[in-house]
């Protein structure tokens, strides 16, 4: 129901959850081991994937990464591992096991949208599946938007109005 001013105190969505970022004692750091794959895999589970998947360097240099080459089902798969951007980190979350803090009446037995950290990343292997990897790869241009997002989110001093400014001075 509305309130006066027209807002409802429920989410729009009917969706309410958390994530918890702060650290833990013993949070499993999976650099080195975290993969991008071209493909869609029918499994949300453990699985023994060091057991199948062996990635091996190739010997081949492009663009100033070093290519890894590995096989899926068969088909033969180029990629290069890269670094996060500094001040990055990557996250595996998992459900909380607890029940989240808050009001009672937003957390329902079904609606347990709280989330923590179950592992950390610094690093991320993507694999093309007909092409050696480079610069132009849609999943390493992505990367370019952290620099837009930080050019927008950077505060504005009064030197830097003054400098475009375009009345006369």
């Amino acid at each position: 129901m509305d309130n006066e001013g027209g807002l409802s105190d429920a989410p729009q969505n009917g969706i309410l959850g958390s994530i918890d970022l702060r650290p833990r004692d013993h949070v499993v750091d999976l650099t080195g081991q975290i993969h991008q794959l071209p493909c869609y895999i029918k499994h949300n589970g453990p699985c023994p994937v060091s057991h199948y998947f062996k990635p091996k360097n190739s010997g081949i240099e492009v663009d100033d990464f070093t290519v890894e080459e590995a096989y899926f089902r068969g088909r033969k798969l180029q990629g290069t591992t890269i670094p996060l951007p500094d001040g990055y980190s990557g996250f595996v979350l998992g459900k909380k096991k607890k029940p989240c803090k808050g009001k009672a009446s937003e957390i329902s037995e079904g609606n347990l949208n709280c989330w923590e950290i179950g592992a950390k990343f610094q690093s991320i292997t993507y694999w093309n599946h007909d092409s050696l990897p480079s610069h132009d790869d849609t999943f390493l241009r992505c990367f370019h938007w952290f620099a837009v997002a930080n050019a927008l989110h950077k505060p504005i001093t009064d030197d830097d109005l003054a400098s475009t400014s375009l009345l006369p001075k």
